[in-house]
């Protein structure tokens, strides 16, 4: 186990605003322009919760013109489902 990455993982999932990201994106990929109106954050701010959130392999973002598109990433949340899979406890003890 990468006890590093899944600290990352969670770390990134620690914040109401990452949180509220990732609420607006179970409905599919969403382009940072949109983001930011439904957040009414500032850029730079979006940017730096965007880059936790890819870095933690969450969230992946494709470029298009001028703008960011971005969606929920399988791999990251197969990761912590993993990870939440492996801490069950079982229901006898």
């Amino acid at each position: 186990m990468d006890y590093k990455k899944t600290a990352n993982l969670f770390k990134a999932l620690a914040d109401e605003n990452r949180l509220q990201i990732m609420e607006i994106l179970k409905d599919g990929e969403k382009c940072a322009c949109k983001l930011l109106e439904a957040l009414q954050i500032s850029q730079p701010t979006l940017s730096h919760h965007m880059k936790i959130l890819c870095d933690a392999e969450l969230v992946s973002g494709r470029k298009e013109g001028k703008w960011m598109y971005y969606s929920i990433s399988k791999v990251g949340i197969k990761s912590a489902k993993a990870y939440l899979k492996e801490l069950k406890i079982s229901e006898g003890k």
